[in-house]
């Protein structure tokens, strides 16, 4: 690690405690240099026609995190009436293989072309003040070269906002002419995601307790899903279960007596992800790696109810409790 990027790991560090302990108070928007700029200069009626709004999808974290940043960017410069600017995913194989920067403005670009990058304070998507006072900076804007940029993990809860965008970005990459799939296209295929331990390209991430805690769910949750899910199927294919996990096949030994099973944990995470997408019906995990994915795909889905995203409200996406009941009456109906 070089001196700088040391320097810039502290930099980041420090203004995230800063944040942390200011969010909250009167004095936090004066952090901002768009703030500062909306107080002090003359309002502008026009609307904003010329600026850009973008998210960075946090290059520490996972790609289900990533894409919560993206999606939450892409979202909100709808919200705001702006123009979509792209920032990279963590990695350039991650940015090939969704393809969601095709056709978009680069920052990088608007950067080189006079663009300024102001950053905007964190709002509470559902707070009414914040979020008039978000508007209010971008509109003192007006007619200039501005890219926003959300501050963070910007939150936005209803992810499915922008699903047929990204479906389609997805759908359309060119990286979709590479794929290959192990499932067999005579057989209805089941995905079963269970979140364990969390690995990142390749380098395994420790995560504290209350983290843990709240995205667990013991394989109880998943076996009561599944074998209530294959109590109530009655398509005519033959049926073949996929599990996909970190953790390692000798922890789910109880899912061998349902039959056609295949462990996947020897897939990385971008052919994970891809056949997470593709399956006629997913299991979902309290994960955000298993939830983007069931965003994008045309299959059915069986996801926990008590989860941090929300959910749209569709008969191809069923809810399950905790101890992995749920409403066979709605898997009956969209068979």
């Amino acid at each position: 690690m070089t001196v700088l990027q040391i320097i810039s790991k502290i930099k980041t560090r420090v203004w995230v405690r800063i944040i942390e302990r200011t969010r909250n108070k009167r004095i936090y928007p004066w952090l901002y240099c768009s703030y500062w700029h909306y107080r002090f200069s003359r309002t502008k009626k026009n609307p904003n026609t010329t600026c850009y709004f973008a998210a960075l999808p946090n290059p520490g974290a996972g790609i289900g995190h990533q894409l919560a940043n993206w999606i939450a960017g892409y979202w909100f410069t709808k919200q705001f009436g702006l123009k979509f600017a792209h920032l990279s995913f963590s990695t350039q194989k991650w940015e090939d293989f969704l393809g969601f920067g095709v056709n978009e403005m680069k920052v990088s670009d608007l950067v080189k072309s006079g663009y300024k990058v102001r950053r905007l304070p964190l709002f509470d998507e559902y707070n009414l003040p914040e979020l008039n006072r978000v508007k209010s900076i971008i509109q003192s804007y007006s007619g200039e070269k501005v890219v926003f940029m959300a501050e963070g993990d910007q939150g936005y809860q209803d992810q499915f906002g922008v699903r047929d965008d990204i479906k389609r970005k997805f759908n359309q990459s060119l990286a979709r002419q590479n794929d290959r799939l192990v499932y067999d296209p005579l057989h209805f295929n089941i995905a079963v995601h269970v979140r364990r331990t969390v690995v990142i390209e390749g380098k395994t991430i420790i995560e504290d307790e209350a983290n843990h805690a709240m995205r667990w769910l013991n394989n109880d949750y998943y076996e009561n899903v599944l074998r209530r899910t294959l109590k109530h199927l009655v398509f005519a294919k033959p049926i073949s279960i996929y599990l996909f996990s970190t953790g390692a096949p000798e922890e789910f030994a109880e899912f061998s007596k349902y039959g056609n099973i295949r462990f996947c944990s020897d897939m990385d995470e971008y052919a994970s992800f891809l056949h997470l997408v593709r399956a006629d019906l997913l299991i979902t995990s309290k994960s955000s790696f298993s939830y983007k994915p069931a965003l994008i795909s045309d299959g059915i889905k069986i996801s926990p109810r008590k989860f941090w995203h929300r959910y749209p409200k569709e008969p191809r996406w069923i809810l399950a409790e905790n101890d992995g009941t749920f409403d066979v009456t709605a898997l009956k109906q969209i068979q």
